[in-house]
């Protein structure tokens, strides 16, 4: 799995499997598309750059 770009705050998303990731300041993401995540800490959408799937 690769790193994912948040372009909404800059930063990076390490993921944690197919749905999970969470950033260096340790808030989670859910992914909801490949290129859609839900911050879970304040419940904002973040536009990324794109999400592999390990089926892919």
């Amino acid at each position: 799995m690769c790193n994912i770009f948040d372009y909404d705050d800059g930063d990076y998303l390490f993921p944690l499997g197919d749905d999970m990731a969470f950033d260096s300041d340790g808030d989670m993401y859910l992914r909801l598309s490949d290129t859609m995540a839900l911050d879970m800490d304040d419940g904002e959408i973040h536009f990324v750059s794109g999400w592999d799937d390990e089926d892919d």
